[in-house]
């Protein structure tokens, strides 16, 4: 795909007009129903290594119980996000909330490990809300408004963040099954919500539908490494290497945390919560703002420069203070990357295949997510305890390469700003 090429997808993708009103309320059903999706995910996650440890896995199992949910969902996502271009995002949306609820429910009554890496595969398999949503706002918004509408989605995902570590973590003393199970409730609420309230941003007609490229999930997958210099490729390559390493970490997090400063299962979901809400403030108050002035591009640059900062900081931390200060950075740097990124992907893509292309982001977003856990976790185990966030910290910074002249897909306004 040559520049002329991408400039004209970019055109191509621009939504119909719509009112302010339009988008307000169909981008606060999707924050509504993301909030829920992510309170429920973080009711379990950071429990996960410690039901794990008590049935005797050690930092490489738990990395193994991490990736298990991304090797699903790298294999499905651009499946799902071929569906959603064909037939629409809601239904696409609900099956994936279907498939978390049944996770939940077998989470809640694991007694061994197979039984956990079950509920994640289950979890991952229909694990295609992310890229649906994603493309759901890029449909709904205008070019200008997208990395700002992705980060309001991505506070009410922080949100969630915040509050579902607290909740799990209060209510596992209720019972052993309960966090799992009021996390399968939160689910199929949420599956009621969005039936009632969810409606498509984007109705392909038979006409567009016979218009659009009829590339596969696999081709599509396949010309991130056929075409490397395309911004598509390059982009989506950002977006995997620097989630990879980001969410990596978070595999052996609570472990390091509870080696270093001695957290436990009832106290891990206050370093969640902080982390969750420095998100949500940065992502509501300050990204949209920054896009305005800076731009997608030299934004999504600053955002990998303080994720790299806080991950070393955190690896050599000591005390409390230094501790608060390089997990701040954490959040700041994700939201200043994931948004921008994702934003600037939806406007080198065609509105026909952006489904498709958000699905490909999230496979290779997969791949890291399993391959990273791997990685940290055994460093962790063998090589030092710091290891896993030095590391990432510098595989982040290598993804700046990637990022060269990507300032001719961003706006314009925000550009000029620049």
């Amino acid at each position: 795909m040559n520049t002329a090429d991408t400039l004209r997808l970019s055109k191509d993708a621009s939504p119909d007009p719509t009112s302010n009103r339009s988008q307000v309320g169909k981008l606060s059903v999707l924050m509504v129903t993301a909030f829920i999706d992510m309170l429920g995910m973080l009711m379990i996650l950071p429990l996960l290594p410690f039901y794990a440890k008590t049935l005797g896995a050690g930092g490489l199992v738990v990395g193994l119980l991490v990736s298990s949910f991304s090797v699903a969902q790298l294999l499905s996502a651009p499946v799902w996000g071929r569906f959603s271009d064909r037939y629409g995002r809601r239904p696409a949306l609900i099956v994936g909330l279907a498939s978390s609820a049944i996770a939940y429910v077998v989470f809640a009554y694991a007694d061994s490990l197979w039984l956990l890496f079950l509920s994640r595969i289950i979890q991952g398999a229909g694990g295609g809300t992310v890229s649906v949503i994603q493309a759901y706002v890029a449909d709904a918004t205008k070019p200008e408004d997208r990395a700002k509408s992705l980060g309001w989605l991505s506070a009410a995902t922080n949100a969630g963040v915040a509050i579902g570590p607290l909740i799990g973590s209060w209510v596992q003393h209720l019972g052993v099954h309960t966090p799992g199970l009021l996390a399968a409730s939160l689910c199929v609420i949420n599956i009621g919500f969005a039936s009632k309230f969810l409606t498509e941003a984007r109705k392909s007609t038979v006409a567009e539908r016979k218009a659009a490229p009829r590339r596969s999930s696999r081709e599509a997958v396949w010309r991130v490494v056929s075409h490397p210099d395309d911004p598509s490729s390059r982009l989506i390559m950002i977006y995997a290497i620097s989630i990879g390493a980001f969410q990596g970490t978070f595999a052996v997090l609570a472990l390091f945390l509870a080696y270093r400063f001695g957290v436990s299962a009832s106290t891990i979901g206050y370093y969640y919560a902080y982390i969750g809400v420095l998100s949500v403030l940065v992502r509501a108050v300050i990204l949209g703002k920054m896009v305005d002035k800076y731009g997608e591009a030299r934004l999504s640059r600053w955002g990998l420069v303080l994720l790299a900062v806080g991950l070393t900081g955190l690896a050599l931390s000591h005390d409390y203070v230094t501790l608060a200060l390089s997990v701040g950075l954490l959040p700041l740097g994700t939201a200043f990357t994931f948004p921008c990124v994702t934003a600037l992907l939806s406007r080198v893509t065609s509105s026909g295949e952006r489904g498709l292309y958000m699905g490909v982001q999230q496979t290779y977003g997969g791949i890291s997510r399993v391959a990273f856990p791997l990685l940290l976790g055994s460093a962790f185990e063998y090589i030092a305890k710091p290891a896993p966030f030095l590391i990432s910290a510098m595989l982040v910074l290598g993804t700046l390469l990637l990022g060269r002249d990507l300032e001719k897909y961003a706006p314009k306004a925000a550009s000029t700003s620049a």
